[in-house]
């Protein structure tokens, strides 16, 4: 319970920031023109074809100017729909559905962007059970939302941040002298926390596997090497691929018996999946 307060204000934190941001001291054209008693009805249409997320969000934006606004959602989170297909329906404030429409379309044009994404490469690995998993390759303070926009794409999200999963990376193991002296480190100071060491060797993952690392990152290695890795491991922790993954090259790398592969393209370049939101009817 305490978890999911967190997010409830995480979420209604970025919301007010964005408000701050777009609307100010008030949204100078809507409140112009339109009259402060005008009631309207909106629809939300995809653009193109894709995989929906962040409407539930979407829907915070409008009631936080009009908290009776009615909201019909006509698909679920992570539903992949064809273009021109209606998404939700809203009937309120005139002046709340023209104000919050920005925001409230940035935060599900974005989630809705990288759940497509995400859905691409899972589907690329086909039958094959290796994980995609995102990083924490985001923007500063949407992460939450890039991550809830990764699930409901069919990935796996990966640490939140550097707090909930220790990562031995290159730099930690050149200040510690080693990878045994990193890991040590690491279960003296936290040791009910899991620990992934990168590795971009044969040895080295001999090494992480003999002094008991959770999980194994190779990265940046070929899918040769990498199958060997995964050979030599054998199972004894899991495995995380990493490194340039992309859409020509998930499928190989899933062959070669990895339990996860991670890819920073789902949230550090993402593409806007196209929503358009429009006034159907006023009621005066």
């Amino acid at each position: 319970m305490e978890t999911v307060l967190a997010k409830n204000e995480v979420i209604e934190a970025l919301i007010e920031r964005a408000f701050e941001e777009d609307v100010g001291s008030g949204d100078v054209t809507t409140d112009a023109v339109v009259d402060e008693y005008c009631q309207a009805k909106a629809v939300w249409i995809a653009k193109e074809e894709g995989v929906v997320a962040g409407i539930a969000i979407a829907r915070r934006v409008f009631e936080k100017l009009d908290p009776q606004v009615e909201w019909s959602s006509h698909v679920d989170e992570g539903e992949k729909v064809s273009k021109k297909t209606p998404l939700v329906t809203i009937k309120g404030s005139c002046r709340a559905i023209l104000t919050a429409e920005r925001i409230a379309l940035n935060i599900a044009q974005r989630m809705s962007g990288i759940a497509t994404t995400t859905r691409q490469y899972v589907e690329a690995i086909g039958e094959l059970d290796a994980k995609v998993l995102d990083t924490r390759k985001t923007v500063p303070g949407l992460r939450l939302l890039d991550k809830q926009a990764v699930a409901a794409g069919g990935g796996t999200n990966h640490r939140m941040g550097l707090f909930d999963l220790a990562m031995v990376k290159d730099n930690h193991i050149v200040a510690a002298g080693s990878i045994e002296g990193a890991v040590q480190r690491v279960r003296a100071n936290s040791p009910s926390v899991r620990v992934e060491v990168e590795t971009t060797s044969l040895d080295d993952v001999g090494k992480a596997v003999a002094v008991g690392a959770d999980i194994i990152m190779l990265d940046n290695m070929s899918t040769a090497k990498m199958k060997e890795a995964v050979e030599l491991i054998d199972g004894k922790v899991e495995t995380e691929a990493s490194g340039n993954i992309t859409l020509d090259t998930i499928y190989e790398v899933a062959q070669t018996g990895v339990d996860f592969i991670s890819v920073g393209a789902l949230t550090h370049s993402v593409t806007a999946f196209d929503i358009s939101q429009q006034l159907q009817e006023i009621y005066k």
